[in-house]
């Protein structure tokens, strides 16, 4: 039986949180801080240095011996470096253990072995890393000891960003300036700040961590690039919310032990739809600790995987003909006194301000629709998006009938003079309670949905940072909340100004609403019709970053400069091209050093039995022949697109322009890579299996 674990006295511990530094920090200190974190306060050395003292103390109680500036660069993961608290050595031999206020508040990690898309050369080496002191640091446990991470922003020498977390904090500014704008105006005179609100929900796969390693393609590139179907898939939608197996509750409860230790508020866990398929999904936090969190989260499930001979794949499509996996990043606005701009009220169509808001919101989504596409694309997510098992590429709107139907009022007629109810929900069973039902269904398949209080980006991920889609909704929203107050903050009569723009913000941009079936070949040709981006790889969805109509936006709130735009763009064509040619590499490697080999062997097998049974008189060996004929006959096919693969991955080694290059690697190399995978599989239904190299789908999804 398990030992008891208190979750109120562990929550938090390895944290250096407001309860902490309201303990250890002299009263005047603390609240600096606080104004520095609340208010952007500039901090001044000689209390950084109290700070900085008194976490390094409160480090070494939890076991530390190092700290690290831990930021997230554009590599798609966290990046580190480790130095000890110690000093040099004195006179008599013996060290102190100190940390100073410089030290917390900037580092100099290399910067040019970072991407920056030209940002940073091979001889410009410096870059920074700043203290985000409103994403609080903590103590990370494993096996190099303790670590004091402390968050922070990463830019270059000469200030551009070169990750994700500065212009996060850009974007933050931009929302909560024009935010405060827009409910001033409705006489809200008492909130000082409004913060985004983020949830990251997180999909993973778990498998054998011995089978894993038998398998180069997840060694290497993290999906399988070759895999025939078990029997059973995810047809029965057994899996879904199905019991969860003993020792995947084992690892889940470690994993929730090391994150609320952490200070992540791990809430829900279940099995999702496809075999081996889980996912996880903390509370809500601001978004630039929410995106800290969700990178902890990625990092703790798969370091506790190992420690239960486990491997947790983060890949968006690890197994071809099962569901992929991705992250809902689930976004509102909340003011500091607690109230959400998102929240409809029992009568929507009298809630004047959400009405606004939420026309506003309509309005960013359909003028940004390729941003937003883009801030979910990744080389991984275009085997996810728009596969029937995922939002599709297309971007929509869900508002749910109510909202919908108050949307219909106000173009149609002008106004809107009633909401829809959400009723009683009759069980029919005597035994059992009616429930309160409410005013709007769910729909899985629309890419952004309305979900009470919260909008729901559905398209990202599920190894993708989450910043970047926070950026992009930061930032459109704020630019359409300045062009409303710009109107109002103009107008003669408040009252009709904010109903009419209400009415034409709704006129113009319905066309993004949509409650229907997003998986439907008949969406695709009603989004053509009225006009929407279908969107359908990362390579085509990378130019919505340097429009001119992006770059505008983004340099006028100070998120992006246009140089950082450009930069990104090209950081973000060298990674596609990369990661195809990895997966080109593995695939070549894998199929000429086991697959084909084994093939091989196995065609002798049947070849020796066929010459063998045929010495037996009267003997039939037509199965076996037709066997070897089959096997052959894959087998050259198989030779033959190994050798078109091989050559497409070597002309694309050899074009220079990176956006020419992802291109082709898109066009041309993933072609080359399907035309050897279908043989293969198909060789993998016949070959008998203890001759084949590898793990099957079925070892790896059923046999955990």
């Amino acid at each position: 039986m398990s030992e008891y674990v208190n979750v109120v006295e562990i929550f938090g511990e390895n944290v250096f949180n407001d309860a902490v530094m309201q303990a250890r920090l002299p009263k005047k200190v603390y609240k600096e801080l606080k104004q520095t974190m609340e208010e952007g306060k500039e901090l001044t050395l000689e209390i950084a240095d109290v700070v900085a003292h008194e976490m390094k103390e409160w480090a070494i109680e939890k076991g530390a011996t190092h700290y690290s500036h831990w930021f997230q660069p554009l590599t798609g993961v966290t990046a580190e470096k480790h130095d000890a608290f110690i000093t040099a050595p004195k006179p008599d031999g013996k060290v102190l253990m100190s940390f100073s206020g410089k030290e917390l508040i900037k580092g100099e990690p290399d910067a040019s072995s970072f991407p920056s898309g030209g940002l940073r050369a091979t001889f410009e080496a410096r870059g920074y890393t700043a203290w985000d002191c409103t994403s609080p640091a903590f103590v990370r446990q494993d096996a190099a000891g303790a670590t004091l991470c402390i968050p922070t922003a990463f830019c270059s020498y000469t200030g551009e960003a070169l990750d994700q977390k500065t212009p996060l904090l850009r974007s933050m500014e931009a929302i909560n300036k024009e935010a405060l704008r827009l409910i001033r105006l409705f006489g809200n005179t008492t909130s000082k700040k409004v913060t985004p609100s983020v949830g990251a929900e997180q999909e993973y796969f778990l498998v054998d961590a011995a089978k894993f390693m038998k398998r180069k393609d997840l060694i290497y590139t993290g999906r399988t690039l070759f895999g025939a179907m078990p029997p059973k898939g995810q047809e029965l939608d057994d899996h879904y919310f199905g019991t969860i197996r003993q020792k995947i509750a084992g690892y889940m409860k470690d994993v929730n032990e090391e994150l609320w230790k952490l200070g992540v508020s791990s809430k829900t866990q279940h099995n999702e739809v496809a075999p081996a398929q889980h996912e996880l999904a903390p509370i809500y936090a601001p978004a630039n600790i929410a995106v800290d969190h969700n990178q902890i989260i990625m990092q703790t499930l798969k370091r506790v995987a190992r420690k239960h001979g486990l491997k947790c794949i983060l890949h968006e499509k690890p197994f071809a003909g099962v569901n992929g996996s991705g992250k809902h990043d689930n976004w509102s606005l909340v003011t500091d006194d607690g109230i959400n701009l998102l929240e409809p009220g029992k009568t929507p169509h009298e809630n004047v301000q959400f009405l606004l808001v939420l026309s506003c919101i309509l309005k960013a989504v359909d003028r940004h629709a390729d941003l937003l596409r883009e801030s979910a694309s990744d080389v991984g997510n275009d085997h996810r998006l728009g596969a029937n098992e995922a939002p599709p590429a297309i971007i929509s709107i869900y508002l749910g009938e109510q909202l919908e139907d108050v949307v219909e009022q106000l173009v149609s007629t002008g106004t809107a003079d009633h909401s829809l109810k959400g009723g009683r929900l009759m069980t029919g069973v005597r035994t059992l309670p009616d429930l309160a039902k409410d005013a709007t269904d769910r729909n899985r398949t629309s890419p952004f949905a309305f979900t009470g209080n919260k909008f729901e980006f559905r398209m990202v991920g599920s190894q993708d940072s989450v910043a970047a889609p926070n950026i992009v909704l930061n930032t459109i929203v704020a630019e359409a909340f300045q062009e409303a107050c710009k109107i109002l903050e103009n107008a003669e009569d408040f009252d009709v100004a904010v109903h009419d723009l209400i009415k034409t913000n709704c006129a113009e941009h319905q066309r993004i609403i949509f409650n229907g079936n997003g998986y439907s070949d008949a969406w695709v040709e009603e989004a053509k019709r009225r006009g929407l981006p279908n969107i359908r790889s990362m390579v085509d969805a990378i130019p919505a970053l340097t429009t001119e109509k992006s770059i505008a936006m983004f340099e006028h709130f100070h998120v992006f400069t246009k140089t950082e735009l450009e930069s990104r763009t090209e950081v973000k064509y060298e990674t596609y091209a990369k990661e195809i040619n990895v997966e080109a590499r593995a695939m070549i490697d894998i199929a000429a050093k086991q697959i084909i080999p084994a093939v091989i062997k196995y065609a002798k097998h049947l070849a020796d039995a066929i010459i063998s049974i045929q010495t037996i008189p009267g003997m039939d060996v037509s199965v076996e022949t037709e066997l070897l004929k089959e096997t052959t006959k894959l087998l050259r096919e198989s030779q033959t697109a190994l050798k078109t693969l091989q050559e497409k991955t070597e002309a694309a080694s050899l074009i220079e322009n990176n956006e020419r290059q992802a291109r082709y690697y898109h066009d041309e190399v993933n072609a080359a890579m399907e035309a050897l995978r279908k043989p293969i599989d198909q060789l993998e239904m016949i070959v008998d299996k203890e001759m084949w190299p590898m793990p099957s789908y079925g070892d790896l999804m059923f046999e955990v």
